[in-house]
């Protein structure tokens, strides 16, 4: 996976499920997709009937984020749908296993000191 970052800690990856390394991209600037609009996820990121989210409702926006950092397993799917400016101010609001959150804050500090501003 050229151009992916999974972070690893002794050697160990961090998982977004069992067996299944999490997808982190090397910088948040390059995190350039919609936001605004109605955005349909493909069926390999969620498998819900309703794949479709409005970008203007927060409950949308979160939901969303949390299916495609959860669930991609190609950094493409991150450029596409995920806004970096967008990704960390609701960084601290988003529900995702402790390994996606983890190689996440590790490779992009701002996400772990947004968090940690935030919950302060």
């Amino acid at each position: 996976m050229q151009g992916v970052a999974s972070p690893t800690s002794a050697g160990v990856a961090f998982l977004a499920r069992p067996g299944r390394p999490a997808v982190v991209t090397p910088t948040l600037a390059e995190l350039t997709g919609p936001t605004r609009g109605i955005v349909e996820l493909p069926v390999r990121l969620m498998w819900n009937l309703h794949r479709t989210f409005d970008l203007g409702d927060p409950d949308d926006l979160l939901w969303m984020y949390e299916n495609v950092l959860r669930e991609t397993t190609h950094a493409d799917d991150l450029r596409e749908l995920v806004n970096g400016h967008l990704l960390r101010q609701v960084w601290p609001m988003l529900n995702l296993p402790r390994g996606v959150r983890a190689a996440w804050e590790h490779r992009h500090r701002a996400l772990r000191d947004d968090r940690a501003l935030r919950t302060a």
